[in-house]
């Protein structure tokens, strides 16, 4: 695909160098770039020497944003950079839309009070306004909202204390691969969870099936099997308060429920009066092709848990739930930051403009077309071994080919997340920024803005099927090449 945006194209690389005989024209610029890089490098150092052992992106994608716009970031060592995280799925609308600077600018410029606990404001009126007029009809024309924390994982939390209010029960059921947040609650329910209070049910996926068999007979079996858990006096699952699930799964690899699952998911639950938890934080705000991802299958949950895109890219988090939970006293779930007026500016502007502008139905166009382009490497190339997705919310799974399965064994080949990584540096060395995720860190994920052009995208797929092929053609060679090339061409120096 030929691809004319220079505008995103790495700084630095391309035709400059190929223009010989100007070397005393291009000296200050080459002074400059060579300025900024330091200034880059020293910056990255810092952050090394102060900051967390917890930190994440900044290890994998040692970059120091200075700009951005739409898709493109740019570093302070002057590169560019297609980026293809948005705050994990946090911007809708890309960085600094002007909808959502000007949102901001209204506000700042209003004298409005920036921090007002949970008062009533015009803000807050006009966003929850717009919220309630995107949420599914069954829940909209009986909903409450209570706003959290500015955090995700606050919402989780604030949706576990509240269904265990309103059942009296204590138990909650959650899928392997789940990911809700960092907080205790939210971490329990999570699959990576040590110490489990949760209830662990199969989450259904065709690759790699928890049954070995996928499609709509391995759903139908995960979905026979949290009947038996439920109904099985002996289960040791006693009734919980509640079921909490993703439509689509992110953080656990992209793995989409299939619509007729969920539907059972809430045929169960309603069956026995379980309150059914959507999360939707990454998943919502027309990502995965409909504005929310359970509108695909019909379900209205009780409770829908949000945060990232509802923000406009600032901190907002809540919780959306059936009137009739609305069991709490005053206090019950409260937090400092709870009324960000920035944040539900920026949120009422993105969600009116996703809604006017038909952005979920366009992801859906958009990430169809991008699927079809990626399905072709798992024939092309040996070490991809799935590409799935719904809409702009797309993973692609790298496997370790060579690897030998016990005797007896079938199925897809173990994850390789070196491979992966290995991925995922050569995307930032073409200016790609993408994530990784899946059980084992396998599956490179892409979480674009929905205001994704076709040119865009090209260019996108243009430099992941680059990056892909390059190290395809390392990992050919024997295990220890792609170790080797790294080690030989490692781009830029990590960020701690």
């Amino acid at each position: 695909m030929a691809v004319t945006e220079s505008a995103v194209a790495p700084v630095g690389s391309g035709s400059e160098g190929a223009r010989a005989g100007h070397e005393d024209e291009r000296a200050p610029a080459r002074r400059e770039y060579e300025g900024a890089g330091s200034a880059h490098e020293g910056i990255l150092r810092r952050q090394a020497a102060r900051e967390s052992a917890a930190r994440t992106y900044a290890r994998a994608l040692p970059i120091v944003p200075v700009r951005a716009r739409g898709l493109t970031i740019e570093g302070a060592d002057g590169r560019r950079y297609l980026d293809c995280l948005s705050g994990a799925g946090t911007l809708a609308l890309g960085h600094n839309h002007p909808v959502v600077l000007e949102a901001i600018r209204k506000v700042l410029d209003s004298g409005a009070p920036l921090h007002v606990l949970d008062l009533a404001t015009p803000v807050k009126d006009a966003f929850t306004t717009e919220l309630f007029r995107t949420l599914p009809p069954g829940l909209a024309d009986r909903a409450r909202v209570q706003f959290c924390g500015p955090a995700g994982t606050d919402a989780v939390e604030a949706a576990f204390k509240l269904v265990r209010a309103a059942t009296g029960r204590t138990g909650m059921l959650a899928f392997t691969g789940a990911y809700h947040g960092m907080t205790a609650g939210a971490l329990e329910a999570s699959g990576g969870a040590g110490d489990v209070r949760v209830a662990r049910l199969p989450y259904p996926q065709d690759y790699r099936c928890p049954f070995g068999i996928g499609g709509e007979r391995g759903a139908e079996l995960a979905a026979r099997w949290t009947e038996s858990v439920l109904d099985d006096a002996k289960s040791g699952v006693p009734s919980p308060a509640g079921m909490i699930l993703e439509p689509v799964q992110g953080e656990g690899g992209v793995i989409p429920a299939p619509d007729g699952w969920l539907r059972r998911m809430r045929e169960i639950t309603a069956a026995r009066s379980i309150p059914l938890i959507a999360d939707e934080v990454q998943t919502g705000v027309g990502r995965t092709g409909r504005f929310w991802a359970v509108d695909h299958s019909g379900v209205v949950p009780d409770v829908m848990v949000l945060s990232k895109a509802i923000g406009g890219s600032l901190p907002l988090a809540v919780v959306v739930y059936r009137d009739d939970l609305d069991v709490w006293q005053p206090g019950a779930h409260a937090g400092t930051f709870r009324g960000n007026q920035l944040a539900m500016a920026a949120g009422t502007a993105t969600l009116a403009y996703v809604r006017q502008n038909g952005l979920a139905e366009r992801a859906a166009t958009l990430g169809a077309r991008m699927l079809a382009h990626l399905r072709p490497l798992t024939e092309e190339f040996a070490c991809v071994g799935d590409v799935r997705g719904r809409g702009l919310m797309i993973g692609i799974e790298l496997v370790n080919p060579e690897a030998t399965l016990p005797p007896g064994a079938t199925g897809p080949h173990p994850p390789a997340p070196s491979i992966a990584t290995a991925v995922q540096r050569e995307c930032l060395r073409r200016g790609l920024i993408v994530e990784l995720g899946g059980r084992h860190a396998g599956v490179v994920r892409l979480l674009p803005p929905l205001t994704l052009t076709d040119e865009q995208a090209d260019a996108v797929l243009d430099r992941l099927t680059d990056a892909i092929a390059s190290v395809a053609a390392a990992a050919a060679r024997g295990p220890g090449a792609v170790r080797h090339e790294a080690a030989v061409n490692p781009g830029r120096a990590p960020g701690g």
